[in-house]
């Protein structure tokens, strides 16, 4: 079933462990953002999620069943942060934009729920 939503079958903790997605903290991302470091931010939950959870202010919502369509909307010369709800589908993303040749992705590690419960900004 996840293959059918997501394009992607399941991954495995031994999978993850040898994937080579780079991962970011909230923190680490935060003090990006402060510092003006040019990247593109990616949210792929669902437009429900984005608008009533809240989001990180400049991030571009891309739901994941929709991101390899519109993939060629992104930079592939400009770092990528996937973010998600809990890092799950930012992960399958970033393995998605891999696969499409972007080379600078990264996972913002426990997606939203990290970003919150460090008590980050969301708009």
């Amino acid at each position: 079933m996840l293959q059918s939503l997501f394009g992607h079958r399941q991954a495995t903790p031994s999978s993850r462990q040898t994937s080579k997605i780079q991962t970011t903290t909230p923190k680490e991302l935060y003090q990006r953002l402060q510092d003006h470091e040019p990247v593109v931010m990616v949210d792929v939950r669902s437009p429900d999620e984005y608008r009533h959870d809240g989001h990180i202010r400049g991030s571009r919502l891309l739901p994941l069943p929709v991101l390899l369509q519109r993939s060629e909307e992104l930079p592939k010369d400009q770092p990528i942060i996937c973010v998600c709800r809990s890092g799950n589908r930012s992960h399958v993303a970033c393995e998605q934009l891999a696969s499409r040749g972007f080379t600078n992705v990264t996972n913002l590690v426990g997606g939203m729920i990290n970003w919150r419960q460090s008590g980050l900004p969301t708009d």
